[in-house]
């Protein structure tokens, strides 16, 4: 996860640009943080697919969300 967060990160101009395309409905900074977090999910769950050949497990998910919990501050100062 650490390396999906350097990826997703370091694509910041794409990320300022899709933010700034939608702040019409809201142009904060917990909404780019959203952004950010919806790609990690996706990471998480489609590499559980390709990688393990099954959903994440409920324990998986609780432990993808504590990670992304103790990365919040990190991706809100990102902005």
């Amino acid at each position: 996860m650490e390396q999906k967060i350097q990826e997703t990160v370091s694509n910041k101009q794409e990320l300022k640009q899709l933010a700034e395309t939608l702040s019409s409905i809201d142009g904060t900074k917990s909404f780019v943080v959203g952004i950010i977090v919806g790609r990690l999910y996706n990471a998480f769950y489609y590499q559980s697919k390709r990688i393990l050949g099954r959903d994440p497990t409920e324990s998986e998910f609780k432990e993808f969300l504590e990670f992304v919990k103790s990365k919040i501050s990190t991706l809100e100062n990102l902005w």
